[in-house]
């Protein structure tokens, strides 16, 4: 299997479906919701990949009250992590980075974000850019290179890893390496370093000149 080298100076993550197991969860909340306002349940599942809660209830209920769904969609989500699990590979390639060379970038609110962390019994990061800590959400760079200015590191030198085409975009648009994972990325191939199952086919090494990432 071809192996693919990737080097900078810091990895920002995006967290459910790459770090946390946590899409059937999304998903079922979700539908939950769409039911309650009858609403079509896939159709807010697919917009609902790399996305805000805000940014799908806008795109797909333009009718309701967008800050209020979405706080609504947030209340479950706070509450709700029955299932969650690391992703096969996070927790030893966490471990093997130092705490200031990576960061999260995720859609969801912070307090979901810390609470799927806890569930899943992964550290939280020094850095942890979440969709309530931005005005735009993915596929804008907004987050990313929020994220970059925080740790202190160049853009071309941070490498994003993702798994939802709008993630891989927002990468691209913030002049970052990206690492793709799993199988709905075909859209964004062109976009990407490299493209893995998942984060076990990852591992870095870490040295004065910064972090060495093996991909296969």
């Amino acid at each position: 299997m071809r192996q693919h080298l990737i080097k900078g100076h810091a990895i920002l993550f995006d967290l459910d479906g790459v770090l946390v197991d946590s899409l059937s969860l999304i998903e079922r909340i979700l539908r939950e919701w769409a039911a309650e306002h009858r609403l079509d349940g896939d159709r807010a599942v697919a917009l609902s990949h790399g996305r805000r809660d805000i940014d799908v209830v806008r795109m797909i209920a333009p009718h309701l009250n967008a800050e209020a769904e979405s706080r609504r969609i947030v209340e479950r989500e706070e509450h709700d992590f029955d299932g969650l699990t690391a992703t096969r590979g996070a927790t030893r390639l966490l471990s093997a980075l130092p705490p200031d060379a990576w960061a999260i970038v995720t859609s969801g609110a912070r307090a979901v974000a810390q609470g799927r962390l806890v569930a899943a019994g992964l550290p939280q990061p020094k850095i942890l850019v979440a969709g309530d800590d931005i005005q735009h959400g993915k596929p804008h760079p907004e987050g990313y290179l929020t994220a970059a200015a925080l740790l202190g590191a160049t853009p071309a030198r941070c490498i994003v890893v993702e798994d939802a085409p709008a993630g891989v975009r927002a990468a691209h648009a913030a002049g970052m390496q990206c690492i793709g994972i799993g199988g709905v990325l075909a859209d964004v191939d062109a976009l990407l370093g490299a493209r893995v199952d998942g984060l076990h086919c990852v591992n870095v090494k870490s040295d004065v000149e910064g972090l060495l990432i093996t991909c296969s």
